[in-house]
């Protein structure tokens, strides 16, 4: 099912309805007693050449989706598409060869990356797995990918540890490329990295999707550098997307109450507005996955919560052109439902116009 914020081209990744659950087992013979949510019911699309941020606090299951849609875990339950393959229900041979049009970054540059190999050796590996090019062919392949992600092709003979985390990851981007991918989910590749090398990647990424026309699910929770890269948002919370929308909507006028607060938290480079901002102050714990609260997901530490919110589970719906939400302060009957501790009426506001220290 197509998202309505999606962009007017073609998707080339289609999520519909996407499940992630871990067992939770106890006893000697290891009983089922239930389940980790990770992912529950997500739904997205991604249009040909377009970024999808995906953004939200750690362990809201952004990591776990990404690793769900290309398979590196098998879907509890949910259906992937992408360039009209059926990715969930492929078989391992058919997966097989759908890997060379999906691949990866991952987040800790050094772990991803064997000690043992050389960097020439990574970067072919792919060419080894899924072609029949010569050596000679093999070794031109991996000096122009070197050349395209920025390396020194007199590293080719170099190990993994003797690189900078930059450098690393920039083996890691090359690997990623090999076997010319149409779709890159890249999981907060530079959550591992110095600051001052964070935009050198971010950047190298944006040239090689105008290069080779590639198509990014971009995970983070820097919601600066997700502002600069991607062209929708898509907001996670306790493993649902709460909130979807194009960039300059989503973090100009954010609808979801938990967008407003991740949004307020974000710094202000000028001294004179953040000097004059007011944070949205979230109290309480992320409910745990495997009991999470049976009506919103966020009800347990909204500032904005009414009797629905703990009752029913609020759907995905578009309150804009091309900007979803999930929340119940957008329904029509809103107006008409029960407020619990004389709570405002729904403010759809920038975070700064709200007030600071709301508490659930």
């Amino acid at each position: 099912m197509r998202d309505a914020g999606a962009s007017s081209a073609p998707p080339l990744v289609e999520v519909d309805g996407l499940k992630m659950y871990f067992p939770i087992t106890s006893g000697l013979l290891r009983r089922r007693t239930g389940d980790v949510k990770a992912v529950d019911d997500v739904s997205f699309t991604i249009a040909a050449g377009e970024t999808l941020g995906l953004v939200g606090e750690s362990g809201c299951g952004k990591s776990t989706c990404g690793r769900a849609i290309l398979r590196l875990y098998t879907p509890t339950a949910g259906r992937v598409r992408i360039d009209g393959h059926a990715v969930s229900e492929a078989s391992p041979a058919e997966l097989r060869r759908l890997r060379p049009m999906m691949q990866m970054v991952f987040q800790d540059p050094q772990a991803s990356l064997n000690p043992r190999m050389t960097v020439a050796a990574i970067i072919g590996e792919p060419l080894e797995e899924h072609t029949t090019l010569t050596r000679a062919e093999k070794l031109d392949r991996i000096y122009s990918l070197m050349d395209a992600v920025g390396l020194n092709r007199a590293f080719a003979n170099r190990y993994p540890h003797e690189f900078s985390g930059g450098q690393r990851q920039r083996i890691g981007i090359a690997r990623a490329l090999a076997l010319n991918p149409k779709f890159i989910v890249c999981d907060e590749p530079i959550a591992a990295l110095d600051v001052s090398i964070q935009a050198q990647v971010v950047n190298l990424l944006e040239d090689l999707q105008a290069q080779f026309g590639l198509t990014y699910l971009f995970i983070s929770h820097d919601l600066s550098m997700v502002r600069h890269i991607a062209n929708r948002v898509a907001v996670m919370y306790l493993g649902r997307i709460v909130e979807l929308a194009p960039r300059d909507d989503l973090y100009g006028r954010p609808q979801h109450p938990y967008t407003q607060a991740l949004l307020s938290a974000v710094p202000e480079p000028d001294p004179r507005i953040e000097a004059t901002r007011r944070r949205i102050i979230l109290k309480g714990d992320v409910p745990s996955p495997a009991r999470p609260p049976a009506g919103c997901a966020f009800s347990t530490r909204c500032p904005q919560v009414m009797d629905i919110c703990r009752a029913e589970r609020p759907a995905l719906t578009q309150i804009a052109p091309g900007h979803l939400a999930a929340c119940h302060l957008h329904r029509p009957t809103t107006a008409t439902a029960g407020r619990t501790g004389g709570i405002e009426a729904p403010r759809t506001g920038t975070p700064e116009q709200t007030q600071q220290g709301e508490t659930a």
